[in-house]
């Protein structure tokens, strides 16, 4: 992608001239060169920004033929597009050269061992440059005159427009699953408001928007009630004079193609005027489309209504009021997908019984999208409804799901079509990551960083610039939130698979990525060109691309990402010309690849001499491949991402561009290599763990304030307060330190000093003085507050309440004492999670209730086995939402219910309590189970074996009557035998409960440099 190509290029210019990049040469002519090349770069962005637009604008205006011929409707599409997207390549492939020449010359410099060849490189570095800035000046020129030209052409283009074909009232639309949410909407269309109201629902295409809508506007007793009944279906780029002609259509008969806007406006008034009406306006795209359309509509407050659909949440708010919110088109549930596809297969007809389990199972594929189910079941429907066709289609799911994809896109399409530049490589770097997984929100917000995909916005952060770009994915139902965090922000976000197969196309064609896939097989040719390649687990089994006689990957290669690794040669071969690939072989030239991502925990034994060729690589994550690589890193001096395993000493001096740094290795406490970050002053994200340590900064050369890192987690380090008072302006920091004799008067006097830190986590030592924590000592505008181990006496978790911003706390065996007393003046004023976690002792708990946690929405109590009860008033705190228990005695549990009860004496049914009595023990010996009290046996006990000594699992395992599952890792034969033993016996005295016994033998081998274990 063109846009993302010149991000990219202008950070990497952009960062030569700052006082940590003194090893590049400097010269006045260079930075004046450098200088006019940014601003050429940038004239392209703005020119794409643009360009864009206005092509979108056209693509728009014309989306409506595709109800009259979808032939025509493509024809229109590819003349429209065809221009820009020609534009956009050549764009692409001259700033791709110009980042391969400008990054291969820079390393040279960086990495030249003496003065004389140090200067070499910087006379080539300035040859290099005068080419690139020769060549992008010539494209600029290029560019900016095709843009004279087109905007010279374009008020010509499209001057009459014909009218939108007509809807027929009388098609059957089926709402299977739909029927709460038709009643949801019936109630708002019937609501005894007199004025006029307007009733969005909203939801990604293809989710049953319209059909919904459409139901409702058929109803029968909805069009006696409504005087008049318009249906106007709107496009990504709104056309005011077809909206007027639609609307007019439905109120009068004739021709009015030859009347003004002025006159149809009248029309429409006249005809609505003193009437209810409904008014549905179908798929609009932006809120100024609907400031147009609003004002031709009278407000007599006779109960008319407008329902509106779309796509974007931001539209759907700006239209609502706070008594009629948005109605968020939710998915299907399985039986509901299934129901409507036997539906459409068999009509009125029941499924055949032998054909249920293997349906199911394909129309779970859909994930709960009507678009989806329909399709499946018009594609199913074609075959004779038998066992093997089905199964057929069971067996190829991969291949039958893309059939099913291309026969969405036109539809799904239209989101990405309408995107803005600046999302458009965010959103289909999603795909990349491997289906039916939640993405963790953290780690995909610093790739998208590590990137240069995220542009600076005014004075936010990158990061929150990037939760924007993220939230505006999710509101324009691209992307779909996951979990959520105790403080209500986003955790993990999710992708339907059908827009993931949107993401994968569209990445192919716009040079994002490119995932091989055996079961639709393509030519090595049509990768050709691709910055990344993702390859599949599937492609381990069969090679499916054909080879060709080359040397393998070429120097366009920029992003390497591997889901799973494939054994054979022959299935690498196809991969040329990719920046960003999924794939490892040693026979491959990979010396330009930029990224590294596997998404399993295998790798070859080659790693180490693959990735030394990866020399222009900018994002390393092996995390989740144990294999030291610490020889290699310090020669990648482009990389900005680093994720992995570390055995031996890390210098990393040149490695001036790193933003995130992971680094991980044996669990261990001893400090042995420290590490150096002192000149990293674009570093934003560090994690290090023992053996490795940050370097005391007060003897580093010329060590630099890190005004950038904004989070930062410390692991047994010895110079945690030097470290802090060079890092002002940290958001989150976590210390965890089980040293004997760390310095926390001084670590915590300079906590102070973080002014911006909103999240802090401290895990000490159990035998830690208590005192410490005494006194006002933590920064006031913490969010976020997690201890672990302070053993802090109960009376002093007041001095908490001193902490104005406080929302989420959390104690992990924090506090010590048997009796906790809260007086009304102790108020945590913004505090809405309140997680626990005790060794047992406390026995009493008074609490003033809605006094002290006027905004507790969460209360999580876990091992709380002698606390005699929940304080009732807990229950009065009116924002209350949740409580939930684990491991407590009786008295908590018995408690908990009591207050839901009494809330929902008083109408509050909003509280939820959940208590959870099972257990869940990770054991090394088997023995333990003989410890447990008989009360507190479970109903269900999921036991993880992990002791490679033990010979078997006793036999009277299998005679615990609760037990539902049992899984072995990393264990020896014997256990294995005896676990599924236990099972076969289990069942043959017809105990069918113990269905889940999970044996795991691979295992994971940390392995040394030179290959060995």
């Amino acid at each position: 992608m063109a846009y993302a190509a010149l991000s990219s290029l202008i950070y990497t210019l952009q960062q030569l001239f700052k006082p940590n990049q003194s090893f590049v040469c400097q010269s006045c002519c260079t930075q004046q060169h450098v200088q006019s090349l940014c601003q050429n770069l940038s004239a392209l962005q703005l020119f794409l920004d643009d360009t864009t637009t206005k092509d979108i604008e056209t693509l728009k205006v014309c989306n409506y033929l595709i109800s009259y011929s979808s032939y025509i409707y493509s024809i229109i599409i590819n003349l429209s597009s065809f221009n820009f997207k020609v534009i956009e390549k050549r764009i692409r492939d001259v700033v791709y050269k110009a980042e391969d020449k400008v990054d291969s010359s820079l390393r040279s410099i960086i990495l030249a061992d003496c003065t004389e060849n140090k200067e070499g490189a910087c006379k080539f570095f300035e040859e290099e440059l005068l080419k690139v800035e020769k060549d992008v000046d010539s494209l600029s020129k290029e560019v900016m005159q095709i843009n004279v030209n087109k905007h010279g052409s374009r008020s010509a283009e499209l001057t009459t427009i014909p009218p939108s074909p007509e809807k027929s009232t009388n098609e059957e639309h089926t709402i299977v699953g739909m029927e709460d949410e038709y009643n949801t909407i019936l109630d708002r269309l019937t609501a005894q408001t007199d004025e006029l109201t307007v009733i969005p629902i909203f939801g990604m295409g293809g989710i049953g928007k319209t059909t919904l809508a459409r139901k409702v506007y058929d109803d029968s007793s909805i069009r006696s009630r409504f005087d008049r009944h318009v249906w106007v279906t709107t496009s990504e780029e709104f056309n005011e004079r077809r909206m007027l002609l639609e609307v007019v259509s439905s109120i009068t008969t004739g021709s009015n193609q030859e009347k003004s806007d002025d006159q149809l406006m009248e029309i429409v008034y006249r005809g609505l005027k003193g009437r209810r009406f409904l008014i549905v306006i179908d798929d609009i795209w932006s809120t100024e489309a609907w400031d147009q359309m609003q004002r031709i509509f009278p407000n007599d407050d006779n109960k008319s209504r407008i329902l509106l659909t779309t796509r974007l949440k931001y539209v759907a708010d700006y239209v609502s009021s706070p008594d009629f919110p948005p109605h968020s088109k939710s998915f299907l549930s399985l039986d509901d997908s299934w129901n409507l596809f036997t539906e459409k297969v068999f009509n009125k007809d029941t499924c055949p019984p032998h054909l249920e389990e293997t349906g199911k199972h394909i129309v779970q594929q859909c994930r709960g999208l009507p678009l989806s189910v329909v399709v499946v079941a018009g594609l199913v429907g074609k075959m004779d409804p038998t066992h093997d066709n089905w199964e057929n289609v069971e067996e190829n799911l991969n291949s039958f799901i893309g059939t099913v994809s291309e026969r969405c896109q036109s539809i799904l399409s239209l989101s990405y079509n309408y995107l803005p530049q600046y999302l458009r490589a965010c959103f289909l770097y999603v795909g990349c990551f491997p289906e039916d997984k939640e993405i963790d929100v953290s780690k995909l917000i610093r790739l998208w960083i590590a990137e240069q995909f995220v542009k600076a916005r005014s004075n936010k952060r990158l990061e929150v610039v990037a939760e924007e770009y993220l939230e505006e994915l999710i509101d324009r139902s691209l992307i779909l939130s996951g979990r959520q965090r105790a403080n209500g922000r986003m955790k993990t976000c999710k992708i339907h698979d059908l827009l993931r197969q949107l993401c994968l196309s569209e990445a192919h064609t716009e040079n994002i990525s490119h995932i091989m896939n055996r079961n639709v097989p393509v030519s090595s040719e049509a990768i050709d060109d691709q910055r990344r390649v993702i390859v599949p687990l599937e492609l381990e089994e069969e090679p499916v691309y054909p080879t060709r006689n080359s040397s393998g990957i070429t120097s366009t290669t920029r992003t390497f990402i591997s889901m799973e690794i494939c054994l054979r040669e022959a299935q690498t071969e196809a991969i040329y010309d990719q920046r960003r690939v999924i794939l490892l072989s040693k026979r491959h030239r990979i010396d330009t690849i930029r990224t590294i991502i596997p998404f399993k925990d295998t790798f070859p034994k080659e790693i180490c001499s693959i990735v030394s060729q990866l020399k222009l690589l900018k994002v390393l994550d092996v995390l989740s491949v144990w294999y030291d690589v610490s020889c290699i890193i310090p020669q990648l001096v482009h990389l900005r991402y680093v994720g992995a395993v570390i055995l031996k000493a890390l210098s990393l001096p040149k490695l001036r561009n790193l933003q995130t740094i992971i680094l991980t290795s044996v669990e261990t406490t001893e400090l042995k290599h420290s590490l150096d970050i002192w000149r990293m002053s674009e570093i934003r994200h560090l994690d290090i763990v023992p053996p490795l340590y940050i370097s005391n900064p007060l003897e580093a050369e010329q060590p630099l304030f890190l005004n950038n890192l904004h989070t930062l987690f410390l692991r047994c380090s010895p110079f945690v307060a030097k470290i802090i008072r060079r890092t002002p302006n940290l958001k989150k920091l976590k210390i965890l330190d089980k040293s004997k004799h760390p310095d926390w008067p001084d670590i915590l006097d300079s906590l102070n000093l973080l002014e911006e830190l909103e999240t802090l986590q401290i895990s000490t030592e159990e035998n830690i003085d208590p005192m410490i924590f005494s006194g006002d000592i933590f920064p006031r505008n913490l969010k976020q507050l997690k201890l672990s181990y302070t053993c802090i006496p109960w009376e002093d978790m007041k001095l908490l309440a001193n902490l104005p911003n406080l929302e989420v706390f959390k104690g992990h065996y924090a506090f010590n004492g048997t009796d906790w007393k809260l007086d009304e003046d102790v108020v945590f004023c913004k505090l809405k999670s309140l997680r626990l976690y005790e060794r047992g002792d406390l026995q009493r708990w008074e609490a003033a209730g809605s006094d002290n946690f006027p905004m507790l929405e969460q209360l999580l109590l876990y091992g709380f086995k002698k606390l005699e009860e929940i304080p009732e008033s807990i229950g009065e705190i009116m924002t209350l939402k949740f409580i939930k228990t684990e491991f407590c005695g009786s008295g908590v549990k018995t408690s908990a219910k009591k207050i839901q009860e009494e809330q929902e004496s008083l109408g509050n049914y909003e509280l939820q309590v959940q208590i959870t009595p099972k257990l869940r023990f990770l054991i090394e010996n088997l023995d333990e189970i003989s410890m447990l009290p008989p009360n507190e046996v479970a109903e269900k006990i999921k036991v993880k074996i992990f002791d490679q000594k033990l010979k078997e699992i006793p036999e009277s395992t299998g005679q615990i009557m609760t037990r539902k599952i049992i899984k072995t890792e990393f264990c020896g034969s014997g256990v294995e035998t005896s676990a599924k033993k236990i099972q076969e016996e289990q069942e043959s005295l017809g105990n069918c409960e113990l269905h889940q016994v999970q044996i795991t033998p691979k295992k994971r081998l940390l392995r040394k440099q030179d290959g060995t274990v």
